[in-house]
């Protein structure tokens, strides 16, 4: 027990990951399988209030820190890494499961972390750990998308080490508790360094771009960890700051937009994980209990059934060799199985009652209310009813049932139904009893999802949302599915502003070829001199006697005497 007290959960993830590497795929398969369940145990056999210390180098170091808080994350990263091991396992990629599992350790180390270095490491370790998940995708879009997502996360990284510097200086401590950003720089910092893993506006892009270039599995593996860890962080050090309300709100409407005319059905994914951020983030900031319980709670929904949607499009992309829109439609008739978990994950994340999402989401919704945030409830209202169109609607239609391109393929591989099976009852386990997810968040619940009231409205922004759909695409005002590129805000620094630079880089380029040019005639130029006056038919390169040396040596020795006592 005193082992177990001393280790942060999400360690032992880690050393299995790592050992795994050098083992065959049996022996893999079960170290891997087996470390998720034990660290589940080992989450709910500490107390809360546990906690271990360490002193190194004058600072006071908390590796190990348990609360309800904590625990809730704690809980969901462990179930989604076992999902994503068992979904993964239709082939057999040794770094994509050992780097995921490294990965998923890492982020369940995080949430236990109580001082900001500690974070800092577990932070940095995500980074590394998952970028690999991209670069499996074997392309060279997604090995280029690999590098801008390190360089963008390792920078998140910097800026977490500089703030906790930083506020070391400014408090003298390192305590990862509640901040202000009044604090000053350190606590914008880490507010930034939290944003971008976050996607705040604008910091956003990283996840369009990684996300859907992954393998199959990758895609499930970065749904899951990343992003909520930001979330958990925001919520543990900025709850209550007023900054995120708008900046969630903004994150829950304008995705809608470019999900809608996507056709890159996992695109259209990773921009409906950046809308349900905005929920997350949004009770972050108003900061009640019932809004830090909605947003634990969202979460906690938010991974299973997330992950059961890039679950389902990746054995689209298995079968088929595309998730593109235009290319798909009438697999139903192939992949029924899959076809029916995506949609238990579309009615999840459209909030249909009795379904995970709406136990969850509907807390966030409540609480903007119950705080008189008119504007923002009603952006949140509106975000809801897209997310019935882009996700709940459209990624199930297009995909399954829309223009039948004639695909005729096997049902997904057998993990894959499995994975998703499990994920699939998760969603409507929760949904139908969402006492046994309340009971864990991180204050006492007194919210009753199943009010006739909020039922009958929630239905009415469904309906209404489903309606519209039908109506626009029957009519063909319906944005239509065609390959093509959307411009995000990546486009300024990718192209834009690369493009700018072009003619500076032109300058620079030549002046690096006219100094380059100049160094290599001068170099000619003295090694010349210098083979004309030291080869053996030079002055001096000829063979001198002894007697000779021993004059040059010491004429050599008085000059440099006479230098030095000249003055």
């Amino acid at each position: 027990m005193n082992l177990l007290s001393a280790c942060p959960p999400g360690l032992w993830m880690m050393i299995a990951g790592v050992l795994a590497v050098a083992l065959p795929r049996g022996p893999r398969r079960l170290l891997l399988w087996t470390a998720p369940v034990l660290e589940l145990a080992h989450i709910w056999i500490l107390d809360p209030g546990t906690a271990s210390a360490l002193a190194v180098a004058g600072m006071h170091l908390e590796p190990l820190r348990v609360d309800a808080l904590s625990r809730v994350f704690g809980t969901i990263f462990s179930i989604a890494a076992l999902l994503s091991l068992i979904y993964g396992s239709y082939h057999d990629d040794r770094v994509e499961e050992c780097s995921g599992t490294v990965y998923a350790g890492a982020a369940i180390a995080a949430t236990f972390a109580g001082d900001l270095l500690t974070l800092f490491i577990w932070w940095e370790m995500t980074a590394v750990s998952s970028v690999l998940l991209v670069w499996r995708g074997g392309t060279p879009q997604a090995f280029a998308a690999g590098k801008r997502y390190l360089l963008i996360h390792v920078t998140s990284g910097v800026l977490l080490l500089w703030g906790a510097v930083e506020y070391w200086h400014l408090t003298g401590t390192l305590a990862f508790d509640h901040m202000q950003l009044q604090m000053g720089r350190a606590a914008w910092l880490i507010f930034l360094a939290f944003g971008i893993k976050a996607c705040f506006p604008l910091l956003h892009n990283w996840l369009q771009d990684a996300y859907p270039r992954s393998t199959p599995a990758g895609s499930v593996w970065l749904s899951a960890f990343s992003t909520k860890l930001a979330v958990y962080a925001l919520a543990r050090g900025f709850a209550g700051t007023d900054l995120l309300i708008p900046i969630g709100a903004t994150m829950t409407a304008f995705p809608i937009f470019f999900a809608v005319i996507e056709n890159d059905l996992r695109k259209v994914l990773s921009y409906s994980l950046n809308n349900q951020l905005g929920f997350m983030l949004v009770g972050i900031g108003i900061g009640t209990e019932l809004s830090l319980n909605g947003t634990a709670a969202h979460a906690f929904s938010h991974i299973l059934y997330k992950g059961l949607l890039f679950m389902s499009m990746g054995a689209v992309l298995h079968r088929t060799g595309t998730v593109e829109a235009s290319r798909l439609g009438g697999l139903y008739k192939s992949m029924p199985l899959t076809a029916m978990f995506c949609i238990v994950g579309s009615l999840s994340i459209a909030g249909f009652p009795l379904f995970s999402g709406f136990i969850s989401k509907s807390m966030v919704i409540d609480a903007a209310s119950n705080a008189g945030l008119l504007i923002p409830w009603m952006v949140l209202v509106f975000a809801s009813a897209g997310v019935m169109d882009h996700s709940g609607i459209k990624v199930p239609f297009f995909a399954f049932f829309a223009h039948d391109q004639g695909h005729r393929v096997d049902e997904a591989p057998r993990p894959m139904l499995i994975a998703m099976g499990i994920t699939a009852f998760l969603c409507l386990a929760i949904g139908v009893w969402p006492q046994a997810l309340y009971a864990i968040l991180p204050y006492p619940v007194e919210f009753h999802p199943y009010h006739l009231a909020h039922v009958i409205k929630q239905l009415e922004l469904l309906t209404f949302s489903a309606i519209a759909f039908g109506w626009l695409y029957r009519r063909g005002h319906y944005p239509p599915e065609i390959p093509g590129v959307n411009l995000d805000f990546d486009w300024l620094y990718r192209v834009a502003i690369p493009g700018m630079l072009r003619p500076i880089r032109t300058d620079v380029a030549a002046a690096h070829r006219w100094i380059e040019t100049r160094l290599r005639a001068a170099s000619r130029t003295v090694w010349t001199s210098l083979a004309n006056t030291f080869s053996p038919q030079a002055p001096f390169g000829g063979v001198i006697s002894l007697e000779q040396g021993l004059i040059w040596i010491c004429l050599t020795v008085a000059g440099v005497l006479l230098l030095a006592y000249s003055g």
